[in-house]
């Protein structure tokens, strides 16, 4: 197998084994608030936003040492870890007490740490300046896939459905943990690319005389060094800006994965469809996901236009999804009982148009998405560890204010605040990638800045 034809299965098994993963995850995510509302009329008492604010807390808390843990065992061993601990979460639903729920939560806030921050060193050193921005929408394509496999199979199982029962909830996440593991286990299937034409390398004697001193020092020093650029990446004015558009795509990452699909379920108008409806909102992100990463992969290698136009379109598709949720759906759908809302929309509340925005929301966030990665991919070829660190630092601790104020808030307060950040996000992505393609322009390196 040629080095190119390596780095690029490794791409595809690293995207199989996430599909797997967040096949099992997403789908949890999607329904944990729906099946906690069932549980809370039982001995248990929790709340699924409460353990998603704990899980994305934790998480962006250990981004700040996740590119040490990857710098002492690897990329591969830090995945397969991190998954065996997303599929303890996933199992803690087969027979939830409030200890094991929260307590899972803290556990898999730090996994999934250690997780995005080995996805995205295993990325940048499979990939070159050419390819990144492939490689990032087919690692993206194959991610999102997870979204309609799952999330089918809710749809049909809960089909007629307004309560979950204990053998629907145990039937459910038996599944979901057993596929987590198959997800798990795929990670050993990656192999070491060959060291020449990766991003960030250089072929010269220099280079590879620094490779051997650097596999010499000690693996506390590795981890020292990582914890470093960690701190000192978040302070560049590139990484400052980009932070802003990865704030927005936590907030609407909380919104689309968790606070969304309650909404549709407790909308009573709905009729007996409001539960699986749930599995059809998630599989339509799924497809939204899929066709922006597909796409956006296929048409960067031939894109003259950079990523700009990218993101610009992903905002005009979210703000098209806000308006349109704002006026379907009533505003206190997100923090309704377990009964459900009676409370009428600015419009009459449609199956149709609550499914077509869950279409818009996933289109709009594989735009952002794959165009961070391959930014990122790109600016920090030489820092990828610590540099996707502290990308999902900021993107996870605004995942978890999100699912904190989404106890509390009003639906259009929730649509204002992504609308008001995802405009600023949007301007600062601009910034940063005309300043990269002015780098390109002039044949220099973008580290030299």
């Amino acid at each position: 197998m040629s080095p190119e034809s390596k780095k690029l299965f490794n791409i595809i098994i690293l995207g199989v084994a996430f599909m797997f993963m967040f096949t099992a995850f997403q789908t949890c995510g999607n329904v944990a608030q729906t099946v906690i509302r069932s549980l809370n009329s039982t001995d248990f008492h929790g709340s699924g936003y409460t353990s998603m604010a704990i899980i994305y807390g934790v998480f962006s808390a250990s981004n700040l040492i996740t590119p040490s843990v990857v710098a002492i065992i690897g990329p591969q061993l830090s995945m397969f870890a991190s998954g065996l601990f997303y599929s303890m979460y996933i199992a803690v639903f087969i027979q939830p007490l409030p200890w094991s729920f929260y307590t899972a939560s803290v556990f898999i806030g730090i996994a999934a740490a250690v997780l995005w921050t080995a996805q995205g060193n295993c990325l940048t050193i499979n990939s070159d300046e050419h390819t990144i921005g492939r490689n990032s929408g087919i690692f993206w394509a194959l991610l999102q896939s997870s979204l309609f496999f799952g999330n089918l199979y809710i749809y049909f199982a809960w089909q007629g459905k307004t309560q979950i029962s204990e053998s629907d909830r145990r039937t459910v996440f038996i599944a979901l943990t057993v596929i987590s593991l198959v997800g798990t286990v795929l990670f050993f299937l990656i192999r070491q690319p060959d060291s020449e034409n990766v991003l960030g390398e250089d072929e010269s004697s220099d280079d590879q005389d620094l490779e051997v001193n650097e596999s010499a020092q000690s693996t506390m020093g590795k981890a020292v060094d990582a914890f470093k650029k960690s701190l000192k990446l978040c302070v560049t004015k590139e990484m400052l800006l980009l932070s802003i558009t990865t704030a927005y795509t936590g907030l609407e990452l909380t919104f689309f994965s968790g606070v969304y699909g309650t909404c549709i379920g407790a909308v009573n108008k709905f009729g007996t469809e409001e539960k699986s409806l749930i599995g059809l909102s998630g599989i339509f992100i799924g497809i939204g996901e899929i066709l922006g990463g597909s796409l956006f992969g296929l048409l960067s290698k031939n894109n003259r236009f950079g990523r700009n136009p990218v993101v610009l379109l992903g905002i005009l598709v979210h703000f098209i999804a806000f308006y349109l949720i704002f006026l379907n759906m009533p505003g206190d759908a997100p923090i309704a009982p377990v009964e459900g809302t009676d409370s009428s929309a600015y419009i009459k509340s449609s199956k149709e148009v609550a499914i077509f925005c869950s279409f818009l929301l996933g289109l709009g966030d594989s735009c952002f998405n794959t165009q961070l990665l391959s930014i990122l991919g790109f600016l920090y070829s030489e820092d990828s560890a610590p540099a996707f660190a502290v990308f999902k630092f900021v993107q996870s601790i605004c995942a978890a204010v999100a699912f904190f104020y989404s106890n509390y808030l009003l639906l259009h307060w929730q649509l204002l605040v992504m609308v008001i950040l995802g405009f600023f996000g949007t301007i600062s992505f601009f910034s940063v990638e005309w300043a990269a393609a002015a780098i390109v322009a002039r044949g220099s390196d973008y580290r030299s800045i």
